[in-house]
């Protein structure tokens, strides 16, 4: 489609496969799939969730956004529920947020939902860019109450000086200095997972596993060296997907989950680096 061949694409991204939505798959539809699914696995009615968070940069109107219509097509009833269209972060900066949110309103239902082929494959395609995305949708339920995993900390932050390095202006491509992009994140997210450790008193190596934003397996590779951690303890599946951009942590989460859960008393650190920038890190305790 875009003349690259099978095994460059393979070299600089890792991606072998992607997903891409039909034409009548919204980002909407996508996202209340991945709800159903995450409330079902939870046990939980959707009349006990208290509020919902919904990531998405590639929503198909500017306004509203799939939150309300996704917590309605659920039978939330008349919750809160609120739109943050941020690429590639927003599903961490959801989580965050929800972990603030879950001792005031309950259950917080966060869902990241994309359709980045209908921003890929508009024309022009870039060869370095094109290649990269893929569509898809995945939920995290947040409570006050105990589950499998237990939120200790959450580090976030943002940087506004390179918001024009990666882009996506109203009528026109994708923008993306992919040489910035990478540069940033390979400091700039390790940088966040050690601040994160240390209020915490722990070390990268204290560490049981990783699951990071399915950007670039590359990017992975460079964190996982920056902090000097054996790359096995990086989740990955962007050879199967693609980078999904919001979806793509909870997604990676919820596949991490269900192959490799982790023992009781160990601990994980989601990361995740995107457009703004913005980025964080979050420590997670298995009990």
């Amino acid at each position: 489609m875009i003349g690259c061949e099978v095994d460059w694409i393979r070299s600089v991204s890792g991606i072998e496969e992607r997903r891409f939505a039909a034409d009548g798959e919204t980002t909407s539809l996508m996202g209340l799939q991945a709800a159903k699914r995450c409330l079902q696995q939870a046990g939980v009615q959707a009349t006990a969730i208290g509020y919902l968070i919904c990531s998405c940069g590639t929503s198909e109107r500017r306004f509203p956004g799939p939150a309300a219509s996704i917590a309605s097509a659920l039978g939330c009833g008349e919750i809160p529920a609120i739109d943050l269209p941020l690429a590639s972060a927003g599903a961490l900066v959801g989580l965050d947020l929800a972990r603030d949110l879950a001792p005031r309103y309950g259950r917080v239902l966060v869902v990241a939902t994309e359709k980045m082929s209908s921003v890929v494959l508009t024309e022009p395609m870039e060869r370095g860019v094109s290649m990269l995305f893929g569509d898809g949708a995945g939920a995290c339920l947040v409570g006050p109450e105990h589950g499998r995993l237990q939120i200790v900390d959450s580090f976030i932050a943002s940087d506004g000086q390179f918001a024009d390095d990666l882009a996506l202006p109203f009528g026109a491509p994708l923008s993306m200095n992919g040489r910035s992009v990478i540069l940033h994140a390979s400091r700039k997210i390790p940088r966040a997972i050690g601040s994160l450790l240390e209020r915490n008193g722990l070390r990268a190596a204290d560490v049981a596993s990783f699951v990071m934003h399915q950007a670039n397996v590359n990017l992975i590779w460079k964190v996982a060296d920056a902090l000097d951690v054996a790359s096995e303890r990086f989740f990955t599946n962007i050879a199967r997907y693609g980078n999904t951009s919001s979806a793509s942590l909870l997604i990676a989460a919820a596949e991490w989950m269900e192959t490799s859960p982790p023992e009781p008393g160990e601990h994980t650190v989601l990361t995740a680096f995107g457009a703004g920038y913005q980025w964080g890190a979050m420590l997670l305790r298995a009990v």
